[in-house]
Parts: structure tokens; C-alpha cells; sequence
């Protein structure tokens, strides 16, 4: 399926890798209702494309993403009282979510390179990536409550991703951190202290990419998503079909690579 038209996006694939850049460096990638339907799109249209084994989210100039759009925020105010009805809220509010959830759920692995600012919907993002790596003097927070709104979409993915107790301390407070606090807390798998060794970073997580098998990965993925939402018992067996499955096709020439000391067909 071809990539769909994006003008809050920049979309780019080098081979198995799509780049995918939030593109408002005006508002420092604010997320605005455009940016969250392109992202549906995008990881909608991908979901079963095999060949795409990589998805790269970053920020245009120097920011990752500043949140919702304030503007949209305003535009939603009004219509609200003209309906008189808070359903345009719940509406906007439900979409973010289910965008969210998409991303989360995507079979390829996710990486989020996060510099600037890092808040609200753009931390919630983060919190869904496979591999998250960041500056050190990238700043993240959750500042809704500081608002008088609340993290409602992305409280679920927050707690999954750095437990409840911290989760508690930054969606009730909205102190603000970098780079080395995401972490200590697990928010990131890596901190950089400059563009250089971030890009290079960057670099060798999509290499090693390139380097598993692109099945396994998807399966290996599902099956994590799968913990603590099926019966273990269940699962188990379920996963041991998968694993002879998996045996018997990548896993022959994986392990015939491994003898023959030459990497994979798959691997570039």
C-alpha cells in the first residue's frame, strides 16, 4: 500500500526504514488534530507492509513535540458553545487516544528520537516507542494538570511504561526533566550529550534492525504486547506453535548463517 499524502508530516524510506517527521518546527511540533489523523494514516497504511521493518519518529528543528496545539484547544472551546455540548471535546480527545494505541500496537519497531521539548501528547508518544534515545538536555514533562486539563489518553501508556509511583510524581505535579532522569525513571533507553553521538546512536539501533528477522521481530513484538493480558498457560502454548513456525522458515536460515559464520539473507 502506498504512504498517504502528509502535510504535518515529512515521511521518508530508506529501504526497510520509514523516517516519519513531525513537521511544525514553527510551534515546536505542537500536535494539532491534522498531525494525529496523518499519524493514523500513516501506521495504518504500513500495518501489514512487511518490507517496512522501522518506523523513525523525530521532530523538525530541534524539537520533538510541545504537546496538543493550543489553537486547536481554542477552536474546540467555541464550537463547543455554539453546539452547547462538551462532545467535541470527548471526540478530539477519544481520536488522540486511538492514534496512540495504533502507534503502540504497530508490528515494526518504533524508535523515537526525542530532543527539545518532549510534553503532553509528545511524551505519550514516547512512551509507546520500542527504543526511545534522547539528548541530555531534552526536556520532558507532563504538564496538563498545570493547565487545568488532565494526560487523559496517554495516563495508560505512561504507567505501563514507567510504573505508577513515577507516573503519579510528574502527571499530578508536571515537574519537568532530562535527558539523564529519562533514564534512570525508563522513559529512554539512552541519553546523548550532543546531536552527533544521538544521530550515531540512532544509527546503530537501525542497524540493528536490519539484522533481525523480519518475522520474528513482528511475532516477538505481539507476543510482549500479549503478557499479562492472556492466561499464561494459554499463551505459552500459543507461542510454542509460533516458535516452530518460526523454526521452520527464518529460522533455518538464521541458524545456518550463525554455522556458516556470514550474516542472514535478511540482514543488509
Amino acid at each position: 500500500m502506498a504512504l498517504p499524502d502528509t502535510q504535518a508530516l515529512v515521511l521518508d524510506q530508506q529501504g526497510p526504514i520509514l523516517h516519519v517527521l513531525l513537521n511544525r518546527p514553527e510551534v515546536r511540533n505542537a500536535m494539532s488534530s491534522q498531525m494525529v489523523s496523518e499519524l493514523m494514516a500513516v501506521f495504518e497504511s504500513i500495518k501489514d507492509d512487511t518490507t517496512i521493518r522501522g518506523v523513525v519518529l523525530r521532530g523538525a528543528g530541534g524539537s520533538f513535540c510541545a504537546g496538543a496545539d493550543l489553537k486547536d484547544m481554542t477552536g474546540l472551546r467555541v464550537k463547543a458553545m455554539e453546539e452547547g455540548s462538551h462532545d467535541v471535546y470527548v471526540k478530539f480527545n477519544r481520536g488522540f487516544g486511538t492514534m496512540i494505541d495504533i502507534v503502540n500496537n504497530a508490528p515494526q519497531i518504533v524508535v523515537a528520537v526525542l530532543e527539545g521539548a518532549v510534553l503532553g501528547g509528545g511524551f505519550g508518544l514516547a512512551c509507546v516507542s520500542d527504543v526511545a534515545l534522547c539528548l541530555d538536555n531534552t526536556k520532558f514533562g507532563l504538564p496538563e494538570t498545570g493547565l487545568g486539563v488532565i494526560p487523559a489518553q496517554i495516563a495508560p501508556f505512561v504507567v505501563q511504561r514507567i510504573g505508577l509511583t513515577q507516573a503519579r510524581r510528574y502527571a499530578l505535579l508536571g515537574n519537568r526533566f532530562e535527558g539523564a532522569e529519562a533514564a534512570r525513571i525508563g522513559l529512554v533507553h539512552q541519553s546523548f550529550e550532543n546531536v552527533e553521538q544521538l544521530d550515531a546512536g540512532l544509527a546503530e539501533v537501525l542497524q540493528q534492525i536490519k539484522r533481525t528477522a523480519p518475522n520474528a521481530s513482528r511475532v516477538t513484538k505481539d507476543i510482549l504486547h500479549r503478557v499479562g493480558h492472556e492466561l499464561l498457560s494459554g499463551l505459552l502454548d500459543d507461542v510454542a506453535v509460533k516458535f516452530a513456525e518460526a523454526a521452520a522458515t527464518e529460522g533455518m536460515e538464521g541458524t545456518l548463517a550463525f554455522v556458516q559464520k556470514r550474516l542472514p539473507s535478511w540482514a543488509e
